[in-house]
């Protein structure tokens, strides 16, 4: 059977997220929702934009595009599009799908354009009932490859008009009725209301229905507990480390227990020593610590765990649990990243508080235009430097370059986080 999906929604209006379609009084901030549904077990985010002029479309797509930025999960863009140029541009802020809406005027021309420029894998469309299917059926089959049905009631028509696969919108938890539609070969998975509540654990959900014989994009451990060597208290040490920084945040201690209830829930689970208990970490500080990947040493007898950690990973409130230095020798940073992100910061600073008359002050005190100026002068002197044969010419222009190009970044609030993610999605 194939991987069945769990479907979460982001409501976007003016840039950001709210509850539903019929309330919008309460906002949300985006990146939150959508790092929440990165880390809980959703398989794929709708990014709903519900704005009414091209000023907050615009607002929506940036948002989409710092989504997406930001998490791992797919998403597909929904809502405002009414011309090729909107797919595009939701494309290009890094959606793998879009939308389209069957009952809006036009679609037809919008999807066979869409899917001739883009490829038919990239195109949804949003059903309400099965009249649009009787007249385009045949454009259909060339144009979309999933569908997503917002009426129950039309699935027993749709088994026997089409072979495309949907998405079903599901608002109430019932486990017997997500059980009996995800049995469907043609049902690819579910939305709705309920998934997008903070009460529901999709985890557990997955593990429900796992069990129930449907095939969900779970953990699948490679090592079982018997794997392990265990030190002489039955248990192995835990390494626990970020998984997009890799900073180590802490050591702790898993049983066979707390091993299989982090692979089951998704969330480190710990054995604590001191209360001889169970400990899911974060359930009473909300400093919850999602699983990413678990790894065990040439030994076996230790396990690196990469995580994304919601807050502090030490109860004393710091980041880490490793910050009292015992020694330390100074060193040159040689990791690339590293050294750019430290400069930039150098940058940052000097922007946020000038002191005095040096070169980054004056870049900053003249503006854009001036910044501008200087990457497009140092620009022009690699070009002039890779034209001789000193490579050290080049090497100083190239380095003199990335530096005004990192006062540029800092004048647009980009970092290298937002840098090195639009390079990764190419």
């Amino acid at each position: 059977m194939e991987t069945k999906n769990i479907v979460g929604t982001i409501y976007l209006k003016n840039g950001r997220a709210v509850t539903s379609r019929q309330e919008m009084d309460t906002t949300l901030d985006v990146l939150e929702v959508a790092r929440l549904y990165n880390d809980s077990g959703i398989d794929k985010i709708f990014c709903v934009d519900l704005s009414d002029t091209e000023e907050e479309h615009e607002k929506n797509i940036l948002a989409i595009r710092t989504i997406n930025r930001n998490i791992d999960t797919k998403t597909c863009a929904c809502g405002h599009i009414n011309r090729i140029d909107d797919v595009r541009k939701l494309l290009y802020a890094g959606c793998v799908e879009v939308m389209l809406n069957a009952s809006k005027p036009g679609v037809i021309e919008l999807l066979k354009e869409a899917a001739e420029r883009f490829g038919k894998e990239k195109i949804l469309v949003s059903l309400t009932n099965v009249d649009f299917l009787f007249k385009a059926k045949d454009i259909m089959d060339e144009t979309v490859h999933e569908y997503v049905i917002m009426n129950p009631q039309m699935c027993t028509s749709l088994e026997s008009m089409t072979d495309i696969p949907y998405i079903l919108v599901q608002d109430e938890y019932d486990l017997e009725q997500i059980e009996k539609a995800l049995k469907s070969d043609k049902i690819r998975g579910i939305y709705g209301s309920f998934i997008n509540g903070s009460d529901i654990d999709i985890m557990q959900l997955k593990c429900d229905l796992r069990e129930r014989g449907i095939t969900m994009d779970n953990f699948e451990p490679q090592l079982a507990w018997s794997d392990l060597k265990l030190n002489s208290d039955g248990m192995v040490p835990v390494i626990v480390q970020d998984y997009q920084t890799h900073e180590v945040l802490m050591l702790a201690y898993m049983n066979e227990e707390a091993f299989n209830t982090t692979i089951r829930i998704g969330k480190m689970t710990y054995w604590s020593r001191s209360r001889n208990e169970l400990w899911t970490k974060g359930m009473t500080s909300g400093h919850i610590q999602y699983v990413k990947s678990l790894t065990a040493d040439c030994d076996y007898d230790t396990i690196l765990a990469k995580v994304s950690q919601v807050g502090p990973a030490c109860h004393t409130g710091e980041r880490s649990c490793f910050f009292h230095n015992i020694i330390e020798k100074e060193y040159t940073e040689k990791n690339p990243l590293r050294v750019l992100e430290t400069e930039y910061q150098s940058i940052i600073s000097r922007k946020d508080n000038p002191c005095g008359d040096s070169f980054t002050d004056e870049m900053f005190r003249r503006g854009l235009d001036y910044i501008l100026q200087n990457v497009g002068k140092e620009a022009t002197d690699i070009i002039i430097s890779a034209k001789s044969e000193n490579k050290n010419n080049s090497r100083k222009e190239i380095a003199d370059f990335i530096y005004d190009l990192m006062i540029l970044m800092a004048q647009k609030e980009l970092t290298w986080d937002d840098i090195t993610r639009e390079l990764s999605q190419r």
